[in-house]
């Protein structure tokens, strides 16, 4: 007679059954057991495409470091020629502000030099000298010097010979006058000076003067 508390032997496929039925698969489980490992050939190519797509954005990279580097360049360039056209610009606004200035200092010079000199210790007199001596001082300030011309060789560079005339007592090409002085602006010459230039007998003028 069988034992009535052994169910496990008269009922094993219900009891299977009820197994099943409390511990379902769940749908992770599913989707991993659907997964297989990729063949080598699948993991070589995978990895050719990763290092394509790397060489490409590395190229993309570059070209767009080096547009902005161009970019950068002729924005820096353009800056420069900007600036030097300003400067440029301002130079010759410079020059031409100077230029007139010195116009009235060849006033000034013309004035002084005409004046009777028993007229130099009345008041008006002085106040002109004074104001003279101002303008020299602005000219100064500004860079503007006087060229030295008499007594001196000349120079084409400085000098602007207007004429010549013979003579023994100084050297051949020898600043002997000046007609209207001549100024540098800094290291460069402003306005060259009027000249003229002595030439001994027997010298061939210089092709460049006028007699």
């Amino acid at each position: 007679m069988n034992d009535p508390t052994d169910r496990t032997d008269r009922h094993p496929q219900t009891t299977d059954g009820h197994a099943r039925a409390a511990h379902p698969r769940t749908r992770a489980q599913e989707r991993i057991e659907g997964l297989r490992a990729p063949s080598t050939a699948e993991l070589l190519a995978q990895l050719e495409a990763l290092r394509a797509e790397l060489a490409a954005a590395q190229q993309e990279a570059g070209d767009n470091r080096a547009g902005w580097q161009r970019a950068a360049a002729d924005f820096a360039n353009y800056k420069r020629r900007a600036e030097q056209e300003r400067e440029a610009t301002l130079g010759l606004a410079n020059e031409i502000l100077l230029l007139k200035v010195l116009a009235l200092a060849d006033d000034f010079d013309r004035a002084i030099a005409a004046m009777p000199p028993e007229l130099g210790n009345l008041g008006w007199i002085e106040g002109i000298v004074a104001i003279d001596r101002k303008l020299r001082q602005l000219l100064e300030s500004e860079g503007v010097t006087p060229i030295e011309a008499v007594g001196r060789p000349f120079d084409p560079r400085e000098h602007d010979a207007i004429m010549h005339e013979e003579t023994t007592d100084v050297a051949d090409e020898t600043v002997i006058g000046e007609l209207q002085r001549g100024y540098r602006l800094r290291d460069r010459v402003l306005r060259p000076a009027l000249v003229s230039v002595a030439k001994n007998p027997g010298q061939a003028a210089d092709p460049g003067g006028k007699d």
